[in-house]
């Protein structure tokens, strides 16, 4: 179908009760829940949506955008209520504004910023179980900060990727790559202090940033070095996945800046 209008809607959505973005049979998706509330609210216009990439099960988003073509024009403001009235609280549209129909969301110039959030020692309370893991043992965070820059600029990520395609690109440039103190989201449930790694780039490979968070966690507790990070990252590495990949709820798709 032709579709005669095309909107780009900025919203966030908490991911802790869901199979990820993409949809699945006898799962429950954001995809999925995204397209159910839109039924509601155009009734009977046909409609399309697709989303700016996928997310793993668990993960959250503080910045996604989803394009949406419909057949009819939309009134954007009361279009925006409708949508979050008739959303779950785990999804809050942002804005929505109309884009040529020839814009194309998936293949669109982009700069993407993950942040992964964590603490360690005492068992956090359960109802930080969404936003924050919590490693059990002590970490050395400032060899872990080390550790972060070390990801950032132009490297081979073959060790950093599950089930790659035959057409899987491995040279990869992190723009960006940071472990600070976590001082964005903040509960009166999360532990005094945890962290943030900050991961910004055009495009991550499949459980990318977990891999290297797991990396990091093995270096903070002294079961890896910052010479096996080095090795990990250069063209003639082994190609093997490494086996540890950090738990997804703490991974959340912060902002997509696009170009």
């Amino acid at each position: 179908m032709k579709y005669s209008f095309s909107y780009l809607i900025k919203m966030q959505f908490l991911g802790f009760r869901f199979s990820g973005w993409q949809k699945q049979t006898n799962a429950k998706t954001l995809h999925d829940m995204v397209d159910k509330t839109l039924s509601f609210v155009f009734e009977s216009a046909n409609y399309k949506t697709i989303g700016v990439g996928r997310t793993d099960a668990k993960v959250s988003a503080n910045t996604y955008y989803i394009q949406l073509f419909v057949e009819t024009l939309v009134e954007e403001d009361s279009f925006l209520d409708s949508l979050n009235s008739n959303f779950s609280p785990d999804f809050r549209a942002i804005s929505i504004r109309q884009v040529d129909r020839s814009f194309a969301i998936i293949n669109a110039p982009k700069v993407k910023t993950y942040h992964y959030y964590f603490s360690f020692g005492e068992k956090n309370h359960p109802f930080a179980a969404p936003f924050l893991v919590n490693i059990d043992e002590n970490l050395d965070i400032e060899l872990m900060r080390i550790g972060a820059v070390l990801f950032q600029g132009e490297h081979y990520f073959h060790k950093y990727c599950t089930k790659p395609s035959a057409n899987t690109i491995f040279k990869r440039t992190i723009a960006s790559c940071e472990l600070v103190e976590n001082k964005i989201l903040t509960a009166s449930f999360f532990p005094k202090q945890s962290y943030i790694l900050k991961v910004a780039g055009k495009g991550f490979l499949r459980y990318q940033i977990r891999l290297m968070m797991a990396a990091l966690f093995e270096l903070g507790k002294g079961a890896c070095s910052l010479s096996d990070i080095e090795n990990s990252l250069k063209e003639d590495n082994d190609r093997h996945y490494l086996r540890n990949i950090a738990p997804a709820s703490g991974l959340q798709l912060y902002d997509i800046d696009f170009k």
